[in-house]
C-alpha cells in the first residue's frame, strides 16, 4: 500500500497551451502499471477553462466546490455545481471550466490507454465560451 498525504505532492499550473485563465492542478493519484487510472483535483478560478478534448477511455469529473460550464460537441453549454458528477464517454470532445464570476473545483478521474489519458485540441474561443448556458427558462 501507498499513502500519499496532504501537501506531500506539489501543486502545478494548468499548462497555458491547454488552458485558458488561471487553473491549479492538485495530483491526487499516479500509480505505476499496470494501473491505468490517474486522479487530479483542478481549480478554475473564474474565467478560466480547458481546451477542447476527448479520453481514449472517457472521464468522470466529480464537482467539488464552485460553479462552472462545461459542454460537449454539438450540444449547449450545461451548468455544473459542487455534488454533481458528469460522464464523458471516450472520444467525446468537451470542455469543461468555472463560469465568468465563480471559480469551480472538479475531480478528473481518467483511464490511460497506451499510457495516454487526453487528447488535447483546440482552445475554447472566448467567442464559445461567452455564449454560456441557454436561459434557465428554455432549458
Amino acid at each position: 500500500m501507498e499513502l500519499k498525504r496532504v501537501g506531500s505532492q506539489p501543486s502545478m499550473k494548468g499548462p497555458d497551451e491547454f488552458f485558458t485563465g488561471s487553473v491549479r492542478i492538485d495530483p491526487l493519484n499516479f500509480p505505476p502499471a499496470p494501473a491505468r487510472v490517474s486522479v487530479a483535483s483542478v481549480t478554475f478560478e473564474p474565467g478560466a477553462r480547458s481546451a477542447w478534448h476527448t479520453h481514449p477511455l472517457g472521464q468522470t469529473l466529480v464537482v467539488t466546490a464552485g460553479c462552472g460550464w462545461t459542454q460537449c460537441e454539438g450540444e449547449p453549454i450545461v451548468e455544473i455545481r459542487a455534488g454533481d458528477v458528469i460522464w464523458c464517454p471516450p472520444g467525446h470532445k468537451h470542455w469543461h471550466g468555472a463560469t465568468p464570476t465563480t471559480s469551480m473545483t472538479h475531480i478528473a478521474i481518467q483511464e490511460a490507454l497506451d499510457g495516454k489519458n487526453v487528447e488535447w485540441l483546440e482552445k475554447v474561443t472566448d467567442e464559445e465560451y461567452l455564449a454560456g448556458p441557454p436561459a434557465a427558462g428554455s432549458r
